[in-house]
């Protein structure tokens, strides 16, 4: 395909992965206004669960599915159930429905994120594929930005063409997913040589079984306890679902949704190792940065998304770089070192610098350092990946680098939010008994102007009920609030959050020692398509 084509095809593939990746962050600007119009503030995080849960568990099916029928029909299916899933989120009646819809709408977007991927590969040779997958960073970095944005302005109209403001987040999809369609249909297609294969019905459901329950503790555990009854029974079913998984793959050999044999090879297994400690660190940072802003800064949710732009810029910035080089070299491993090394930088750039007076242009700072770092790794690991395998296994390569990102990240999600909710309240307290905080308070609850403003209200009232309002579940009693009567709240999240970064830290530090250890295999200079068509004539 000459440049011109492959760049159609691409904007048909980043319109549909532009989907999936602002579905990820669009809904959080917004739950509570969908809760109060549902009725279920109480159930708000299983729409965000659902979502994640199905959108990680579809992806290696997916990458399987299109090894065997082809890439296309499959990833026009995986948009049609995004579409649907959609539309009847968008109808939504109730939390427990929004949740069943949301979970539908993850169907799709499993295919879409790991799909547009795949398909890159098959029309693109490996040494050219990091400049175009840079795009798709891109597209995936200013969606996280945007989402906030997007979801707290729809979240603000009461209504819209005469439908409540909310559920446009999900009804824009419609036309954005019609055109996705349209372009994938009329410019999408690859040539896609038949492989006869048993479909892995059994490996499907294992690991269904495998990830729901761990994925469900990761995401709930603070809730129930790590060491309840449930938590428990969850991490049992989970471990029962891993070892039936990789039985089953085992018997199942070529016609295993994640065929075994593929992690023989040294550099695709270290890669996939490496991905996720990458994921983990990484949706480490980025979960917590955004809180920082809003607790620290008392920024709105809906802003919060323009104040992560360094971030991205600093992605884009060594996306583009990276893939450039890569292009012109051959050379992808120098990646892995210094794009773990910067980002272990970043974070203890945090750790050494934040605290609560520190001004916002010094998170900056952190934060494009933050992004360089993970602009190199996230593109790298993917091309490492495809690069190590035959063509006919380039599916699973793709979606299984990104089930294990997936995984990572939800459980490095999960484990920073329990150590920074668990310290959280007992800093505040700390704070709370500085004299010199204490001194600020007593003079600005004497203030008349300060008590006289509507924009202290929340913050007065949470300090006559105790002291340490639950800023965790909501900040917003502190935006606009006097920086005297805030500063205990602040001086808690962010030593709270200085453990969160000097662990991720730590776990970087990790990666870039696995780093060092991921044989370069050369760049192939020949599409997946083609290696794919030649190995089947090669066959005949």
């Amino acid at each position: 395909m000459t440049h011109k084509q492959i760049l159609v095809v691409l904007a048909g593939l980043m319109s549909g992965m532009f989907l999936a990746a602002l579905d990820q962050s669009v809904v959080s600007a917004a739950m509570r206004t969908i809760a109060d119009d549902l009725g279920g503030l109480s159930l708000q995080a299983w729409a965000t669960t659902a979502y994640l849960i199905t959108s990680t568990v579809t992806t290696p099916i997916y990458g399987k599915l299109g090894d065997i029928f082809g890439r296309r029909p499959v990833f026009l299916a995986a948009i049609a159930i995004f579409i649907i899933g959609s539309v009847t989120t968008g109808f939504a009646t109730s939390m427990y429905e929004l949740a069943a819809f949301r979970a539908l709408q993850g169907i799709g977007a499993g295919g879409l994120f790991s799909l547009a991927l795949t398909i890159v590969a098959d029309i693109v040779p490996p040494r050219e594929r990091a400049r175009y997958q840079g795009l798709f960073l891109a597209v995936f970095g200013s969606s996280s930005l945007l989402g906030p944005v997007i979801g707290g302005t729809l979240a603000g109209f009461d209504e819209l063409l005469f439908v409540e403001g909310w559920r446009w987040i999900f009804l824009m999809n419609l036309p954005i997913g019609a055109v996705s369609l349209f372009m994938v249909v009329t410019f999408l297609h690859v040539p896609h040589t038949p492989r006869k294969l048993k479909i892995d019905w059994w490996g499907a459901a294992a690991i269904i079984l495998a990830t729901v329950p761990l994925l469900l503790v990761a995401e709930q555990g603070r809730e129930w306890g790590w060491d309840s009854g449930l938590s428990i029974a969850m991490y049992v079913a989970g471990t029962v679902g891993i070892v039936s998984f990789i039985l089953i793959e085992k018997k199942m050999g070529e016609s295993a949704l994640i065929p075994l044999n593929i992690f023989k090879n040294q550099t695709f297994a270290r890669t996939q190792v490496l991905g996720f400690i990458i994921g983990m660190g990484m949706f480490g940072g980025m979960i917590i940065l955004p809180l920082i802003i809003q607790v620290v800064y008392g920024v709105s949710p809906t802003m919060t998304g323009f104040m992560m732009l360094p971030m991205v810029l600093g992605m884009m910035t060594a996306t583009i770089t990276a893939g450039r080089v890569t292009g012109a070299t051959g050379k992808y491993r120098i990646f892995f070192n210094t794009g773990t090394a910067v980002l272990f930088l970043g974070y203890m750039y945090m750790v050494a610098f934040l605290d609560a007076e520190v001004s916002l242009w010094v998170v900056a700072i952190g934060m494009v350092v933050i992004g360089l770092g993970l602009g190199q790794l996230m593109q790298t690991t993917m091309v490492a990946s495809q690069n190590a395998v035959d063509a006919k296994d380039i599916g699973v390569a793709t979606s299984s680098a990104t089930f294990f990102r997936q995984i990572g990240g939800t459980l490095g999600v999960a484990v920073f939010m329990s150590i920074l909710f668990s310290q959280v309240s007992d800093k505040i307290v700390e704070a709370f008994q500085k004299p010199e905080v204490m001194a600020g308070i007593q003079a600005a609850t004497q203030d008349p102007a300060v008590t006289s403003n509507p924009d202290n209200a929340g913050i007065l009232g949470a300090l006559q009920g105790g002291g340490a309002g639950d800023v965790t579940s909501d900040s917003s009693f502190l935006i606009g609030a006097d920086e005297r009567l805030t500063l205990p709240f602040r001086i808690g999240f962010t030593e709270s959050a200085l453990t969160v970064f000097l662990i991720a830290g730590v776990i970087i530090a990790v990666g870039f020692v696995i780093s060092w250890f991921i044989k370069e295999v050369p760049l192939r200079d020949k599409s997946a398509s083609q290696e794919a068509a030649e190995q089947a004539g090669m066959g005949h």
